[in-house]
């Protein structure tokens, strides 16, 4: 028998020669990375719980936990700042479905807040312009004046003690120092027409009248009461009006007007004037204008009006009708050819946006045009000086000639005065009174 057909010896013949084994590389082929691909062999769990620990879940005390937010999606890495991000979700009410509604009105709601914060701050800014705020008044600005007068070098210390002390001396007698006054404005006027300006046929002028300008302690604000003094000086020389001001006989000084001002309220004039200054002027710098004039006029029952010339009445912004009222009423009492016509007419207040002046003549040219003449309390007694010493050619009178083109303000009010009130009167005007109408007036004094 063959050794081959034995029970099948060739499996085993087989076996006892096996097939060599493959090495060790075909077994284990190299490992790669699976978040970075890198080949990294028997190696790779040391690489990545060293490179990329953070993706595994096990090493929890090396991963940064995150929390996302279940409103807008934001993840966070503390929980808490995620409970307080939500918490400011819920108050807001800005949920994804009510997003577009709640964005409009936190919108809305700082726009008001905006819109109040700007006109508490045009309220200020118009307060401290106007003299409103709590700033001081005549005392503290010609006291602060002065020391920077000092401070430059331009004023002597001695002299600052000086005119301090007669600063304090006129405020405790509420009478003007007289320091910017100039007198005799009208009959040097009087006199240069009577004998020069061939172009004017004929001129009107005032009553006479002392012309006072703005000082240390006013400059900027005070206009207003500098014109009520010119008025006042002209009503002073007057005997009709003795009985009315036999309590003023001198001129009064910028505080004791504002006092006078707030008489006239507390009896019952232009309330709504006294509340638009909270019924105060006294160590203020506020601005007045017409009605107040009026108020206090009428409080010492010298019989005014107040008159609007609210707009242009003629080309280019002209105001025709404010040139013929005020020649009616210098020229109504006069008779006669005339050329100078020196009346006992008052002068008259004049007020425009943010300055006024005092009207005491009127010119009528021979071409039939008319021309005001007006004292300005801006201009200073070195001005009006020069008026004083008029020259035949007239150069000075510029300081007071206004012709129709030199007012195109938009709005004119005048106080004209004309007599006296008797009791009976003062009471009834007392109660008419609150159809004065208020307007302040923005710009620079």
């Amino acid at each position: 028998m063959s050794a081959r057909g034995i029970c099948g010896q060739l499996p085993r013949s087989e076996a006892a020669h096996p097939e060599p084994e493959p090495p060790p590389s075909a077994l284990r082929p190299e490992l790669e990375c699976p978040f970075c691909g890198e080949a990294a062999g028997r190696q790779l769990e040391a690489h990545v719980r060293a490179q990329h620990g953070r993706l595994l879940g096990a090493d929890t005390e090396n991963v940064e936990q995150l929390y996302e937010c279940p409103i807008c999606g934001l993840t966070c890495t503390d929980i808490q700042v995620l409970e307080e991000h939500v918490d400011l979700h819920l108050e807001e009410r800005s949920f994804p479905e009510d997003r577009s509604s709640g964005d409009l009105e936190l919108a809305q709601q700082l726009q008001t807040e905006e819109d109040k914060q700007q006109r508490l701050e045009e309220e200020k800014r118009e307060k401290r312009q106007y003299g409103l705020d709590s700033s001081g008044g005549y005392k503290q600005q010609f006291l602060n004046n002065m020391e920077r007068e000092v401070n430059r070098g331009r004023m002597q210390p001695f002299e600052y003690h000086k005119r301090k002390a007669d600063m304090m001396e006129s405020l405790a007698f509420g009478i003007d120092d007289g320091k910017t006054k100039t007198s005799g404005i009208i009959e040097v006027l009087c006199k240069y027409y009577q004998h020069e300006n061939k172009d004017v046929r004929r001129v009107w002028l005032s009553a006479g009248v002392d012309h006072f300008h703005s000082s240390l302690g006013d400059k900027g604000w005070g206009c207003g009461y500098r014109n009520f003094q010119m008025l006042l000086s002209s009503l002073l020389r007057n005997s009709l009006y003795n009985d009315c001001l036999r309590d003023t006989a001198l001129i009064p000084s910028i505080p004791k007007i504002q006092s006078m001002i707030e008489d006239a309220w507390k009896e019952g004039f232009d309330p709504h004037g006294a509340s638009h200054f909270n019924s105060r002027l006294h160590g203020s710098k506020a601005w007045i204008g017409a009605c107040e004039i009026y108020s206090l006029l009428t409080s010492l029952r010298i019989k005014c009006q107040i008159i609007d010339f609210h707009k242009p009445t003629g080309p280019m912004g002209t105001h025709p009708r404010l040139f013929e009222w005020i020649l009616r009423y210098y020229s109504t009492d006069s008779e006669g050819a005339a050329k100078v016509v020196c009346t006992s007419r008052p002068p008259i207040y004049l007020q425009h946006q943010g300055h006024s002046r005092t009207i005491v003549g009127i010119e009528e040219k021979k071409n039939k045009t008319l021309c005001l003449l007006l004292l300005d309390p801006g201009c200073s007694s070195q001005e009006m000086q020069k008026l004083l010493k008029l020259s035949s050619d007239g150069t000075s009178l510029r300081l007071l000639r206004k012709f129709m083109g030199n007012l195109k303000d938009k709005q004119y009010q005048i106080v004209a005065v004309d007599g006296i009130l008797t009791l009976e009167e003062k009471t009834v005007s007392i109660l008419g009174n609150s159809f004065c109408v208020r307007k302040i007036y923005k710009s620079v004094c």
